[in-house]
């Protein structure tokens, strides 16, 4: 069951808060069969539904039920509605701090292989502090490619070229030499997970023994910053 399922599922179930999400998985699966994909769901009609509820849904008026298929069917349910919405920043105003891009797909997880994620949230982070300062969603793969001559590692690559650190699902060997040759050093994380998560372990290492690679990233933004407010002064 990819993303895209699951959270019209999940939208449908909060119709239905007298139902528990493990008994609506089972009228779904009752309803359509396994695996549970978009097409099946397109294919679900109020009464088969009904049926497949053998009573749960008894008390659920017609119109409820046909708010839920239309969930289903992916009618007005969007991808980005839970994306995060990012913070002001000035450069300068963190000292010391790394930027990080998370390739996502869904909400703010790093959820996404770097060569097929959808957006990259970017974070600012600090031993003192982690702040979202801007979501860059990934333009069609085609009209992305163009812009490197076909070469769509790059392309993905140019799009978080000022930032440190890549952090994604997964990412290929190629992928990889394009992500280093961009300037970013990449970590997987192997498994789904909370954004904010990750970058409080970044920010841990931070403030504790940052390996050479990262305390290197630091003590040039902290320069980078002093050089600005010389000029400021100046």
């Amino acid at each position: 069951m990819n993303d895209h399922v699951a959270l019209r599922i999940g939208m449908a179930s909060r119709l239905l808060p007298d139902i528990a999400l493990a008994e609506w998985m089972e009228i779904l699966i009752r309803a359509v069969g396994l695996p549970l994909t978009p097409q099946r769901l397109g294919r679900l009609r109020l009464n088969r539904l009904r049926q497949s509820g053998r009573g749960a849904l008894k008390p659920v008026s017609d119109d409820t039920l046909r708010q839920v298929i239309a969930l289903l069917r992916g009618q007005g349910v969007d991808m980005r509605q839970s994306v995060p919405t990012p913070q002001a920043y000035d450069e300068g105003d963190m000292p010391g701090s790394v930027r990080i891009a998370c390739a996502s797909n869904r909400g703010d997880r790093v959820d996404g292989p770097f060569g097929t994620c959808e957006r990259f949230l970017v974070y600012q982070v600090s031993a003192q502090e982690i702040r979202l300062i801007d979501v860059r969603e990934v333009p069609d793969t085609r009209t992305l490619a163009d812009q490197f001559e076909g070469d769509k590692h790059s392309a993905r690559a140019g799009l978080i070229r000022d930032c440190h650190v890549l952090c994604a699902l997964t990412i290929g060997g190629i992928a990889s030499a394009k992500v280093v040759n961009a300037g970013l050093h990449p970590v997987k994380s192997g498994s789904p997970r909370a954004a904010t998560a990750m970058m409080a372990e970044f920010q841990r290492v931070l403030d504790q023994t940052p390996p050479p690679w990262l305390l290197k990233i630091m003590e040039a933004s902290a320069r980078a910053t002093w050089a600005r407010q010389q000029e400021c002064l100046s």
